[in-house]
């Protein structure tokens, strides 16, 4: 340890204190309150305890029992997700879970929540979500190699939602860059709701020797356990109560619940991590994300059906006169526990020695099942591990439709004269939510490494190289919180259908979801209702595309005073390529013919033509159909693996027509569409450019491969259908749309470049 580190350990018994810890606490109504219990939970824990709880285990028992520690409200309805799987080898539980990547190769990964932290400190808040994420792949023995990330903020025309958004985009790159792991993917979504209430989502995926995985176990009576990293601090104490509750209208009461990251830190954590793991010394190992060193060491031993005593007065810490209950739920970042075999603590400091981080023992495996805390030999806690960690309350909560809602409701009506679909299409492509995003992943190291195949804005899905490997990686996260708010059911089962459909764009057969679901308060039986729509939405698409769940995170109480966050549902999801040079992008190849796979039906609920025209999304979404969607993502990977294929992009935000100019403005090629499917049934030629149903493609491919793209497409039985060619420069739709392709880009990315950005403000 530094001689830093152990200045900082400067402690004094203190006689009143302990007297004051270890003697019966006198709580009030309001203190029960104020902790997020209630009052028939008070009850349960004196009944566990069987005597009024000291000071210490009374704010055990409330960070552990809090929504976002326990999911106390979500905990039954998690069960119903598919979890299992010929390729899972960890699935939800542990730190992240882990997928069979074939020849010994495991992939872990995992997406959280940093929603909170991030409107009240919005740079130290979305690189903490980092740090903290990153921890979760690396406590698992896998190494970092990508970042991707989900972000929704209010409206750009907002002063606070941009600073807001400045603020968090800088934190992503100012973590990830330094940590050198590439941020390579994700997506940024604006809506009026997230103005107060931001949604900050960030997954990290890892590699690693399956037969090496390393797990958060306590195992072995008498083996000593120790706290690695950082010295403690007083930053993000009560952090996981703060993240299961409403927020306050005066965000700067918060601040010091905040956590602050550092990333120099943090990288050299996790190569002494990763070497930790290969020795044949360590037992289990847990990243401290929220509730600290609570949280880690009752997870460590529930799992192990163990217990633990911890010598808090030998916990290192950064700041003067720190308590018991101060060490206990601090949430300072880059800190671990860890446990390793009696006889090697002699080792573990000299695999530590000479690097900048505490490694100190705090405390031994016990058996037992329960929790032993003491403060200079004074036990100021003592309790059972299994209603802590395992045994927290369930609650039930009411689920209630808003009223009016109707399960086919239909959309407002179009007006009676069609818009110019020209001055339409530059006009969204300009729109807040489908202009380019390269002034944000400009900002991002996305090639640290040399592994990225498939940058931000070149696919659909990031793609990754396997060192020593011929297959590839493929990853996205994707999420419509407009979908969702419209039938929380549907729109779930697209956000994964729309992440396969990514994965498959680019090649690779999707394997595995993890999943951050965004709610607000959700004791409101409306916003449950959305939740408990949302649960078997996501069940009924990853049992139908076999996707199995093997990580995730909620969080509720993302509201401030009256402003709710629409419910976003974001899913994280990996496939493999079988050859990594096979990836392909989005953009047009010249000579290539054009095709739409799947069926056009003009659907416009949701849509953002819909938004463009009318303001407010109506309508109950643009419906899914899992059988077609499973049809296209198999369509679509064999063609990869055929290597008939030039190019693929889902049809999604924007519907056709923006598909289309994206994947000119991806190549800087032209297009000359002919036909249009759907015009035969007499619909609206706006309504099948913008609508925004699920299940179809646009590729391109070398005319002499038709026959064989359509007879696979027959074996498939999804729809085919040539609908033009690529050409030089210019955009080019029937007799509706003739732009130049400079117009365009001007419109989607006007100071394309540019690093330092500025969001337009909308007028």
């Amino acid at each position: 340890m530094t001689e830093t580190a152990t200045a900082t350990r400067s402690k004094r018994f203190d006689s009143a204190l302990v007297n004051r810890l270890t003697a019966d606490a006198e709580i009030s109504p309001e203190m029960i309150r104020a902790h997020g219990l209630s009052e028939e939970e008070y009850q349960g824990i004196l009944d566990i305890l069987g005597r009024t709880p000291t000071l210490v285990e009374f704010s055990v028992f409330a960070v552990m029992w809090s929504e976002h520690c326990c999911y106390k409200s979500s905990r039954a309805l998690l069960k119903t997700l598919p979890t299992t799987g010929p390729r899972i080898l960890q699935g939800p539980g542990e730190n992240a879970g882990a997928v069979d990547f074939g020849d010994n190769l495991a992939v872990a990964f995992k997406v959280e929540s940093h929603n909170h932290p991030s409107f009240v400190m919005p740079y130290h808040g979305a690189a903490t979500g980092v740090g903290g994420i990153l921890r979760d792949i690396f406590t698992l023995g896998a190494r970092p190699i990508a970042v991707l990330d989900a972000l929704r903020f209010g409206p750009s025309s907002d002063k606070v939602s941009r600073e807001v958004f400045r603020g968090v985009v800088d934190g992503i790159a100012g973590y990830g860059n330094c940590i050198g792991v590439p941020t390579v993917g994700g997506e940024v979504f604006f809506d009026d709701s997230f103005r107060l209430n931001p949604l900050v989502n960030v997954m990290a995926i890892g590699v690693a020797d399956a037969d090496a995985l390393v797990f958060g176990r306590a195992d072995g009576d008498g083996n000593p356990v120790f706290l690695l990293g950082a010295p403690t601090g007083r930053d993000g104490i009560h952090g996981a109560t703060f993240a299961s509750d409403v927020m306050a209208d005066d965000s700067d009461e918060s601040r010091p619940q905040v956590q602050i990251g550092d990333p120099f830190l943090g990288k050299e954590l996790m190569e002494a991590v990763l070497e930790l793991a290969l020795t044949d010394y360590l037992v289990g190992i847990q990243d401290m994300g929220a509730a600290g060193l609570t949280c880690s060491s009752l997870e460590m031993s529930a799992r192990s059906g163990t217990g633990m005593v911890l010598e808090l007065d030998k916990v290192p810490v950064r700041e003067e006169g720190m308590t018991p209950h101060e060490i206990m739920l601090s949430e300072s970042q880059e800190r671990m526990l860890a446990v390793v075999k009696k006889g090697s603590e002699g080792r573990l400091l000299e695999l530590f020695d000479g690097r900048d981080l505490v490694c100190e023992q705090v405390g031994v495996v016990k058996e037992g099942g329960r929790l032993e805390v003491r403060w200079f030999g004074t036990t100021v806690a003592d309790m059972p591990v299994e209603p802590l960690a395992d045994g927290a309350p369930i609650v039930e909560r009411p689920a209630q439709p808003p009223a009016g809602w109707q399960p086919d409701a239909p959309p407002e009506p179009l007006p009676a004269a069609m818009p110019d679909l020209g001055e339409t299409l530059l006009r969204m492509l300009a729109s807040e939510n489908l202009r380019s995003r390269a002034r944000v992943f400009s900002q991002y190291d996305h090639t640290v490494r040399g592994d990225t195949i498939l940058k931000p804005g070149e696919g659909d899905a990031a793609v990754l190289r396997l060192r020593d490997r011929a297959d590839g990686l493929a990853a996205t996260l994707d999420g419509n919180s407009r979908y969702v708010a419209l039938n929380p059911r549907e729109g779930a089962a697209l956000t994964v259908a729309e992440a396969a459909r990514n994965l498959a764009c680019v090649g690779a057969r999707p394997l595995a979801v993890t999943d951050c679901l965004n709610f607000s308060d959700p004791g409101r039986p409306e916003v449950f209702w959305e939740f408990s729509g949302s649960i078997e939405g996501l069940g009924d698409a990853c049992k139908a595309l076999e996707t199995p769940v093997v990580s995730g995170n909620v969080s509720f109480y993302n509201e401030t005073g009256e402003l709710r966050v629409k419910p976003s549902p974001t899913v994280g999801m990996v496939g493999r390529l079988e050859r990594a040079e096979q990836a392909r992008g989005m953009g047009f190849s010249s000579a290539a013919a054009v095709a739409l796979v799947g069926t056009n039906l003009g659907r416009l609920s949701g849509s953002e033509y819909q938004m463009l025209l009318d303001g407010e999304p109506s309508g109950s979404g643009p419906g899914i159909d899992l059988d077609t969607e499973r049809a296209l993502v198999d369509w679509l990977v064999r063609t990869a693996e055929l290597e008939l294929l030039h190019s693929a992009h889902d049809v999604s935000q924007g519907g056709l027509l923006i598909a289309l100019a994206e994947c000119c403005l991806a190549s800087s090629s032209g297009v000359e569409i002919d036909a249009l499917p759907g015009l035969d049934r007499l619909l609206r030629a706006d309504a099948l450019l913008f609508g925004e149903e699920g299940g179809r493609a646009v590729v391109s491919y070398n005319p002499s491969d038709e026959d064989r793209l359509r007879d696979l497409a027959l074996e498939i039985d999804i729809p085919f259908q040539r609908i033009g060619r690529v050409t030089e420069e210019r955009f080019r739709i029937l007799d509706l749309v003739d732009l130049p392709l400079d117009e365009m880009r001007a419109a989607w990315c006007p100071k394309q470049g540019i690093a330092n950005y500025q969001w337009p403000v909308n007028e």
